[in-house]
């Protein structure tokens, strides 16, 4: 009899049983090993979580007698009732205690000297006893049993060793055990099953399961114990297990029957209340709650949610989240309950999570409450339209606004949808809605509001990128004083916490501005691009800017981000760009691998960087006469997003492709490839003058090399010229067609040189030094070449005296010079030596269709990516054809294939 008058219920003293389908995991029984040596083992969790079946097996394997089972009920908050029932675990479990130990007289109270004798017996023994108090959360605020229990502990010395089983943490001073080591924890983040566990749960069961759908299911439950038996017990009942697994109803599952019976209505009403509401939550604070509940006793409550392991967990900082299954079963009952709540609670909690300046959060319960003008509006109001454009968020942004409604009305909205068609590369569809938005924007004259210049602001940014993609650099420039004049309207603090939309402008404007022709103004603009704040929000605009690329996968283990990259470009890699057109590889390499090095640090995966830091290394490399190095730096460049979306990229590609053609002795493939490009229409409307005269110097270069200087000269006569080098690649033409009166009269008309670095120097020079030699004026060749090669060693600069003919070969044989370009040894050779004669070589193997179709591709210096969407197969299709290629052709390497190929007439 207990001291009440109440018989003693065995079932409480006994073990539970451990089922059949238990899984017996070794982490775990190893920390309950570790804690018997211990004073206190802790084992807390929710509901369902394991706690007792994995204490109860780990006891199976222990000495009998050594372990003592009780299982705690409400009435033994009585200490007089607690300290009867744990006597008699005692000698229920085979442990004898001497006569002058016990029960208590009485329910309410304990004799302390019991309590004395009791731990001085334990201490005494030679074996420890071992006792297990399940489920003590039911006492857990009684302060006497705690006191009761810790002196006992405390004194007993090695003879007892406690294992408390609770959802909550018992009045114990466990900071005390803590600190000295005498304390082991299993908590609910260890009591949760990994996948290969829950995978042998499952097969326990009967229900083989993929180690796919075993991460599946373990993810959805968090590898909460009772969801996943519950969850193989409904699959057993499931024509197709795995498929009831993956897709299951947790709604409308014995899983919700469990969660909503033992935990949600085990708590007061408004505390169920507060946790239907905050269910909407992927994270919930006291005032956010307090928000959707209109009370004010959010953090108590959610402070004894935490406490009792009732699936309400801690994130710091006030923060807390449910249990992301307890959470979706609760959003079932709540539209039973409370049937339209829900998007009332969503617009509320966007508004509390955008004055708390939570902008992600905001929009996503914006979305959920069907509201896109106030999801829009947040948008526009905090500065954040670029982030719809570059960045980490892009690609997410996208996708909550891909589902707008088309009711929905406003400049917001519309400069949202601007935004978008932008990035998605359609230009007349962003056009029209930033035209619509414009003509319902506020007037700063008027509406002086932030929000007002916010709106403004956002507009001239998205004008900004507008007339970058049509190539219209008045237009930008426009754009960009429309926006300086909203920033003055907005505060600063404002601005610095969105850089990138500054970020944005700076890399169009100055985009457009290069692809006019306007370098000193673009060289200021990208200059000021590079200068602004840096970390992730401001990485994408400071190497590749917004804009998007569609259809580009991701890297293995990236988010997807595809329509991520590309209008308006790295402002460091178009830094580079600009140097190397004024003729200074030096600072245009420097450039080029800041700008690689400062991508690689901010974590930007290579497809979506937009390359032009890798053409701007592949020209200075052919240069440089480094063909390996610039085909390097060449596949990696068409590897990027940019490749194929931008224009200017487009160009280089194809001018580099031509060069490298060029240099190993392909010109007419290098013609193709040219022509290839010339016939895609450009994206972008106006003419860039600077990128006609680089194509016509590419195609001039060209026919030159394929021993046609008569069709070099008509390139130059058929389109106006408009930079000094253009009209000295047209004097070199002119001089090797037997022109050359018509060249010297040519660079005669040269203006004086400005701002033009040793490359420019080198090829004017050599070109001078043609036409002199042409001309009879042999001294005057010599001074010049001598120039030409003081100004080209200090940067390696080979290709020039590569490309510039026999002429120069002959020249350099002469004793003055001789002396002077021992650096180009090995370079100059194919200038002195004659043709070597083809040989006949027997006929390979005839290539089939498809082998043919990859060859002419390959001596186009395509990549095998490039080929593989050219000829709509796969990578590995185009690699197995690559190799049958080389076997036939005898070869080894592409540039071998290719020239094997022309030797036979295959191409």
């Amino acid at each position: 009899m207990t001291p009440d008058g109440d018989p003693v219920l065995a079932a409480r003293l006994t073990v539970p049983t451990v089922p059949g389908t238990f899984v017996r995991r070794e982490r775990l029984v190893e920390t309950l090993t570790e804690g018997a040596g211990r004073p206190l083992t802790l084992v807390t969790g929710p509901a369902g979580a394991g706690k007792t079946l994995l204490v109860a097996d780990w006891s199976t394997a222990c000495e009998p007698g050594a372990v003592a089972w009780l299982t705690v009920e409400p009435q033994d908050s009585a200490p007089g009732v607690f300290w009867s029932y744990v006597l008699h675990a005692l000698r229920h479990h085979g442990i004898a205690l001497p006569e002058n130990i016990r029960g208590p007289a009485r329910p309410g109270e304990v004799d302390h000297s019991l309590l004395a004798r009791l731990a001085a017996w334990l201490n005494e023994r030679d074996s420890r006893v071992i006792l297990v108090l399940d489920e003590f959360d039911r006492v857990a605020g009684s302060a006497a049993v705690a006191d009761e229990l810790q002196f006992v502990l405390r004194h007993a010395g090695d003879g007892l060793r406690l294992v408390i089983i609770s959802r909550t943490e018992p009045l114990l001073p466990l900071h005390r055990y803590r600190a000295a080591g005498e304390l082991v924890d299993i908590r609910a983040d260890d009591l949760a099953f990994r996948a290969e566990e829950t995978a042998t749960l499952v097969d326990r069961h009967g229900l083989p399961l993929s180690a796919e759908a075993a991460r599946t299911l373990t993810e959805r439950t968090e590898g909460w114990a009772a969801g996943l038996r519950l969850c193989a017990l409904a699959a057993q009942r499931a024509a197709d297990p795995e498929s009831f697994l993956n897709d299951f109803e947790a709604g409308h599952s014995t899983v919700a029957d469990f969660l909503l019976g033992e935990v949600l209505r085990a708590h007061p009403a408004e505390t169920q209340d507060l946790l239907l509401r905050t269910s909407i939550l992927e994270r919930t604070h006291p005032d956010l709650a307090n928000a959707l509940t209109g009370r004010d006793d959010a953090e108590p409550v959610l402070e004894a949610l935490q406490r009792a392991n009732a699936f309400v967990e801690p994130l710091g900082h006030s923060w807390y989240r449910l249990h992301s299954l307890f959470a979706e079963i609760l959003r079932v009952h709540l539209r039973v309950r409370r049937p339209g709540l829900e998007p009332e609670l969503h617009r509320t909690a966007a508004e509390w999570l955008s004055r708390a300046g939570l902008l992600d959060e905001a929009l996503r319960h914006a979305a959920d409450a069907g509201d896109w003008e106030l999801a829009a509006a947040e948008l526009v109001d905090h500065l954040a339209i670029g982030r719809l454009l570059t960045g980490p968020a892009a690609e997410r942004l996208d996708g909550l606004f891909a589902g707008m409604a088309p009711e929905a009305s406003g400049p917001a909205p519309d400069l949202v949808r601007a935004a978008r068609e932008l990035a998605h590369h359609d230009v007349d569809r962003g056009v029209t809605y930033l035209r619509r938005a414009e003509e319902n924007l506020p007037d700063l004259g008027t509406d002086s509001t932030d929000d007002a210049a916010a709106m403004r602001l956002s507009c001239a940014v998205l004008r900004v990128l507008a007339a970058r993609v049509v190539g219209s650099a008045d237009l930008a420039e426009t754009a960009a004083r429309d926006a300086a004049e909203a920033e003055q309207a907005l505060p600063a603090d404002r601005l610095e916490r969105s850089p990138e939309l500054t970020a944005l402008m700076l890399t169009d404007l100055g985009s457009a501005q290069l692809w006019a022709g306007r370098f000193d103004a673009a060289r200021a603009t990208l200059s000021a691009a590079v200068d602004t704040a840096e970390g992730l929000p401001t990485a994408f605009p400071r190497h590749e800017a917004p804009g998007r690329v569609a259809n580009v996968p991701p890297p293995e283990g990236a988010p997807p981000a595809g329509r991520t990259t590309g209008l308006s470009q790295h402002a460091l890699s178009r830094l580079a760009l600009i140097d190397f057109l004024h003729g200074r590889p030096g600072q245009a390499e420097a450039h080029a691998r800041g700008a690689v090095a400062e991508a690689e640090r901010s974590g930007l995966p290579v497809p979506y960087r937009t390359g032009m830091a890798q053409l701007v290394l592949a020209a200075v490399a052919v240069d440089r006469d480094d063909l390996t190095a610039a085909q390097d730096h060449l596949d990696q460049a068409a590897a990027t997003s940019a490749a194929t979306r931008d224009p200017l990229m487009a160009v280089e590609l194809a001018i580099l492709r031509s060069r490298l053609l060029v240099a190993r002795g392909d010109p007419r493939a290098a013609l193709l490839a040219l022509d290839d490009m010339t016939r895609q229409p450009l994206v972008s409307a106006e003419p860039s003058p600077w990128v006609s005269d680089r194509i016509a110097m590419a195609t001039a270069a060209a026919h030159l090399a394929d021993g046609d200087p008569r069709a070099a000269v008509k390139v130059f006569e058929e389109q106006p010229l408009h930079s000094p080098e253009s009209r000295a690649a047209e004097a070199r033409a002119r001089v090797a067609a037997g022109d050359g009166e018509g060249a010297l009269r040519i660079l005669d008309a040269l203006p004086d040189p400005q701002d033009q670095g040793p490359a420019v120097d080198v090829w004017l020079l050599l070109t001078r030094a043609q036409v002199a030699e042409a001309t009879g004026d042999s001294p005057a060749a010599e001074g010049l070449v001598l120039r030409a090669l003081a100004a080209a060693r200090p940067h390696q600069l080979r290709r020039p005296f590569r490309e510039a003919g026999p002429w120069l070969g002959r020249l350099l044989r002469r004793p003055a010079l001789a002396r002077e370009h021992t650096w180009l040894t090995g370079t100059l050779a194919p200038l002195q030596a004659a043709s070597p004669q083809r040989t006949q070589a027997p006929r390979p193997e005839p290539l089939s269709a498809r082998e043919q179709d990859v060859l002419e591709r390959l001596a186009q210096l395509m990549s095998t990516e490039e080929i593989a969407a050219d000829l709509h197969l796969s990578v590995n299709t185009v690699k197995t054809h690559l190799k049958s290629i080389y076997r036939k052709l005898a070869a080894t390497r592409r540039g071998e294939a290719v020239r094997r190929a022309r030797e036979l007439g295959l191409l």
